[in-house]
């Protein structure tokens, strides 16, 4: 009887009619956060900027890619090379800056544990005219456990998301600063770690090399480490290979689309269900080929296994202490739709979720 009474007590409470956790979005978008370097109207004018939180002392630079053509997947002859890597096409890309390093913890826990409000509860806080926009995005319940899972919080690379919390904090951080983030489409990924080469690697195609470029198996210790401690590649990226692997937008496929006559212009693969999506990079617990220019993979879910939930977090992946992510943005915005579209969830399950979470219910 006590059973009973205690789901009955459950459901009545996730039943009763809740406060909502968040406010609506205020109209508009929210001001710019001005900045040196950060503006250009043209791909010429683009330069690499520091960004900064408001709110959070967190900053990170962002660094500008030049719109190009380049050849995505890997040829044939390619050592270790998985089919899945091809086949190789042209695709075209315009201007961006990308992080030059992935997103670390002191960026993202300000979202993820709402310490940005928590500082402003205090009596002397400033208040910023970006706040009202950024509470209003949905942010991950509190973990279970440290979710750095004791390898290091300041200078290491945020870690165990969902490829959801990932575009979540993506759309906080452009409610932030007045600018858009996102996610890097795959074909952005690649472009920007080849960084002009077309070896296994963005340095050859020596993985005995990777010693200086990478945190990987041989040399990790079984942990990640502070970004940025490696050689960067050819446009000044750090951590392209290894360290932890990375989100992108993509949908994984077992194959590229064939190649057409004419290039690719700017590829994208919106997902339609919650796994495969693409990884991309390789991590601190990965063998050398997985740390290629042209590797990918699919997540699975088996990277939340040990979550105890049910249904399963929509924020966290308790089995991915490998995967983390970097942030681009775009010379040129998208329109408002495809925006959301870049931020939301595109499972209607995620979604339902979310729903409930923002209206105080499990």
């Amino acid at each position: 009887m006590l059973h009973l009474s205690i789901s009955l007590a459950l459901f009545l409470q996730d039943a009763a009619p809740k406060s909502p956790l968040y406010p609506d979005m205020p109209a508009g978008r929210p001001p710019v956060v001005e900045l040196a370097n950060a503006q250009a109207s043209s791909a010429a004018e683009m330069k690499t900027y520091t960004e900064s939180i408001v709110g959070t002392p967190a900053q990170f630079a962002m660094v500008p890619i030049p719109a190009g053509t380049f050849r995505m997947g890997t040829p044939a002859g390619e050592k270790k090379r998985k089919a899945s890597e091809g086949p190789e096409r042209d695709v075209e890309l315009p201007a961006f800056w990308i992080g030059r390093c992935e997103v670390t913890w002191d960026e993202y826990l300000p979202f993820q544990m709402k310490l940005d409000q928590q500082e402003r509860a205090k009596a002397d806080a400033r208040i910023h005219p970006q706040d009202p926009w950024a509470d209003a995005v949905s942010r991950p319940t509190p973990p279970y456990l440290p979710m750095d899972f004791g390898m290091g919080l300041q200078g290491f690379p945020a870690i165990s998301m969902t490829q959801f919390a990932a575009r979540q904090y993506t759309q906080w951080l452009s409610m932030k600063t007045g600018r858009f983030y996102r996610l890097p489409t795959e074909a952005e990924w690649e472009y920007a770690c080849r960084a002009g080469s077309q070896g296994s690697y963005s340095f050859g195609d020596d993985p005995n090399a990777l010693e200086s470029h990478a945190w990987y198996i041989e040399n990790s210790g079984e942990t990640y480490h502070p970004v940025g401690k490696k050689l960067p590649n050819a446009w000044g990226l750090f951590d392209m290979h290894g360290n932890v692997a990375e989100w992108v937008l993509d949908q994984y496929a077992d194959a590229y689309p064939a190649a057409g006559e004419r290039p690719a212009l700017a590829p994208l693969v919106w997902p339609s269900q919650l796994n495969p999506c693409c990884v991309r990079g390789g991590s601190w617990d990965d063998d050398a080929d997985r740390l290629r220019s042209g590797a990918r993979r699919g997540s699975v879910a088996s990277w939340q296994q040990q979550d105890p939930q049910l249904p399963k977090s929509i924020w966290y992946l308790t089995d991915a202490k490998f995967l983390g992510f970097r942030v681009v943005r775009p010379l040129v915005e998208p329109p408002e739709a495809e925006k959301m579209r870049a931020w939301s969830a595109d499972v209607e399950a995620i979604r339902q979720i979310q729903a409930r979470q923002r209206s105080g219910s499990r």
